[in-house]
C-alpha cells in the first residue's frame, strides 16, 4: 500500500489545525505528515507535539510565508520518505472528507499524464466554494476590481470570462483545469522533480498559480476530481493581517504577470489595478461619510489601497 506525504503550514490556526489533523486520521492510506509552524503564538506547535506525536513538526522560528514553508515541508517529506510518489499540499483550515485522499490518489494512479489533482472544495455550510480557475488574464483583473453585479453585469461572475469552470457547478465528473485553489492539491513527486518547488518569491498568494503554470508548461495536465470533497474555511491565517494581506495579494498577482506574461502585459495589469484602487479609495471615503466604517477602518483601507497604487 503506497503512502502519501502531507505538507501542512500553520500560522496561528491552532483549533483549525487540530480539526484538520483529526480528519486525516480517517484516511485508509498511510500518511506521512509534516507540519511547518511559522512561529505561531497560539500554541499550534505545542498542540502538534502533544496531541499528534506521529506528525513531524518543524518550527520555522519566523514567518517564512506559505511558499517557503511548504517547500520546507515537502523537502523534509522527500528526504525522510524517498519512495513517496505523491504529496498532498494542504491548508490547516480544511477538513478532509472520508475517502477524499483515496479518490485523489486513485485518479493519479489511473491517469499517468495528470500531474496534479484537486478535490471539490466546500464552505463550512456545505455549499460549493469555487476552486477551479483558468490562468489570470487582464479581463479577470478588471472583473475583480469592478465586480459583476456591482459595476458590470452579474452573469459574468461565474463565466469563462472570469476564469471559472461551469463544470464545477454540478456533477461529479472529473474535468481538466488550469489550476485549483491551493487549499488542497495532490501532486506527483515526478512533477516536482521536473517543474521544481514553489517559487519562494511569492510570500503569500498566487504561489499555486505560478506552480501550476510551470507544471502545465512542463507538459503535465491538472484536473479536479469533484467526488473528492474537502471543507475549506478560507482566510483563517490571512485575515489576521487583512490590510497587509490585500497588498500581498496584488503584489503577488503583479509578480505573476511580470514573470510569465512580460512587462507590457504587467504594465496594463498595473494600470487596471491603479484605476481600481482609486475607485476603492473614493468608496472608502463615501462609506466613512455615511458612518458605515470608522476612522481606524478608513485608515487601514486607505493605507492598503495607497500601498497597492505604489507597486
Amino acid at each position: 500500500m503506497k503512502s502519501i506525504g502531507v505538507a501542512l503550514v500553520s500560522f496561528n490556526t491552532r483549533d483549525l489545525l487540530a480539526a484538520c489533523l483529526e480528519s486525516l486520521q480517517a484516511c485508509s492510506l498511510p500518511l506521512r505528515i509534516v507540519v511547518v509552524d511559522n512561529a505561531s503564538a497560539d500554541g499550534s506547535a505545542a498542540l502538534v507535539r502533544t496531541r499528534f506525536p506521529q506528525v513531524t513538526l518543524i518550527e520555522a522560528g519566523c514567518n517564512l510565508g506559505f511558499a517557503a514553508a511548504t517547500n520546507r515541508a515537502i523537502s523534509a517529506l522527500r528526504r525522510e520518505y524517498p519512495s513517496l510518489e505523491y504529496v498532498l499540499v494542504l491548508n490547516p483550515d480544511t477538513v478532509v472528507h472520508e475517502g477524499a485522499i483515496e479518490t485523489l490518489a486513485a485518479f493519479l494512479d489511473a491517469h499517468p499524464r495528470v500531474g496534479v489533482v484537486a478535490p471539490r472544495l466546500l464552505n463550512p455550510d456545505g455549499t460549493l466554494q469555487p476552486a477551479a480557475f483558468s490562468f489570470p488574464t487582464l479581463l479577470m483583473t478588471l472583473l475583480d476590481l469592478f465586480p459583476p453585479g456591482e459595476v458590470l453585469p452579474g452573469r459574468l461572475y461565474h463565466s469563462w470570462w472570469h476564469g471559472r469552470y461551469p463544470q464545477e457547478q454540478s456533477g461529479d465528473i472529473p474535468f481538466p483545469i488550469d489550476h485549483p485553489l491551493g487549499a488542497c492539491m495532490l501532486v506527483r513527486c515526478a512533477v516536482i522533480d521536473q517543474a521544481g518547488l514553489l517559487d519562494e518569491g511569492f510570500f503569500m498568494y498566487a504561489e499555486e498559480v505560478d506552480w501550476c503554470y510551470r507544471i502545465r508548461r512542463a507538459g503535465w495536465a491538472i484536473w479536479q476530481a469533484p467526488s473528492a470533497r474537502v471543507v475549506h474555511i478560507g482566510g483563517a491565517a490571512t485575515s489576521q493581517f487583512r490590510a497587509r494581506m490585500l497588498v500581498e495579494l496584488y503584489a503577488s498577482r503583479l509578480r505573476f504577470f511580470r514573470k510569465h506574461y512580460g512587462e507590457r502585459k504587467a504594465g496594463l495589469h498595473r494600470g487596471v489595478i491603479r484605476v481600481g484602487m482609486l475607485r476603492l479609495m473614493l468608496r472608502a471615503w463615501h462609506d466613512y461619510a455615511l458612518h458605515n466604517i470608522g476612522r481606524d477602518e478608513l485608515r487601514s483601507r486607505l493605507w492598503a489601497y495607497g500601498s497597492i497604487l505604489n507597486l
